[in-house]
């Protein structure tokens, strides 16, 4: 999860003269580059009241639940308050520049397999007609970037195919995990979801090898005037250093390896996705709403209530 770097730039009004920077050029975008410990660090973040709020994306209230109870227990007398548009933002001058410790190591196209497979034909076998749990495409940007991958290799015979596996689609990316792992569920499959690599009992996780899946390096920033500085540089350090990398399993550190028990390969070594693909991507912003609007005109709007309110 690195930070981006992020560049600062603006206008300074004195009397009657106007000192200004167009922040499309980048002039003076050097970043601040950590240099003290972590306990260092968390010191400063004590003294300037042990607070920090991220607003963080996701679409689930406790999604980041894991990592508050990392970071406050990692760091004594922290308290972590758990949707971004960095690449605005940063354009917009809004970021501190700043590059956490260990931003050196992040393999650089993040920075500003053992077990069976299965392939997208797969989903569309008879036994599992009546048993697909997926998240509507047109109400989340990562899971439609997985059908466009799907729908650029399989085309639109196999969307219409799948329309006919009659699947049950639901809001949130975490919804088919909650839905599949109910007792007594008569959902079997999602492709729309993520779990980590230690699956809970009872759920099996397999990746393409033929078809591509969807993979990124979750961007985070520190607004330059963020209340509490010191303790957003103590969350960031926090989150690249290997204690925590590690837990993740695939690290955007390069100095990182796999945890133990960890069922594939490098990324570098998958054919089958491209972490740096993703971002690209969202930023076309009429080519994603063109597939949106495609989507919805065969499945409809998404319905029901958002899984940040819902109970399922």
């Amino acid at each position: 999860m690195p930070s981006t770097l992020s560049q600062l730039c603006g206008a300074l009004i004195i009397g009657t003269q106007l000192c200004f920077a167009d922040t499309l050029f980048r002039f003076n975008s050097t970043p601040e580059v950590e240099a003290r410990s972590l306990d260092e660090i968390h010191d400063a973040a004590l003294a300037e009241d042990g607070v920090v709020t991220p607003w963080h994306g996701g679409d689930e209230t406790n999604q980041q639940d894991a990592l508050k109870q990392a970071f406050e227990a990692r760091f004594p007398g922290m308290t972590l308050n758990t949707v971004h548009d960095y690449p605005r933002w940063a354009d917009e001058g809004a970021l501190l520049k700043y590059a956490p410790l260990g931003f050196d190591e992040i393999t650089p196209a993040y920075k500003d397999s053992v077990g069976a497979s299965w392939e997208w034909d797969d989903y569309l076998q008879p036994e599992l007609k009546n048993k697909l749990a997926l998240t509507y495409p047109n109400d989340d940007d990562a899971v439609l970037y997985a059908f466009d991958l799907i729908l650029q290799r399989y085309g639109v015979a196999w969307f219409d195919a799948l329309l006919a596996q009659n699947p049950r689609w639901v809001r949130g990316t975490a919804t088919p995990n909650t839905i599949l792992s109910a007792a007594n569920t008569t959902q079997a499959a999602t492709f729309t979801s993520s779990i980590g690599y230690q699956a809970p009992t009872g759920i099996n996780i397999t990746l393409p090898e033929q078809g591509f899946f969807v993979s990124w390096p979750q961007t985070a920033a520190i607004p330059k005037d963020a209340p509490h500085p010191e303790g957003a540089k103590l969350l960031h350090s926090y989150i690249l250093s290997p204690e925590y990398q590690q837990l993740q399993g695939w690290s955007v550190r390069r100095d990182v390896p796999l945890p133990d028990g960890f069922p594939w390969g490098a990324l570098e070594t998958l054919n089958s996705t491209n972490t740096a693909a993703f971002m690209d991507w969202m930023m076309d912003r009429e080519e994603v709403g063109r597939l949106r609007d495609w989507v919805e005109r065969r499945i409809g709007t998404a319905q029901g209530l958002s899984p940040l309110v819902e109970n399922l």
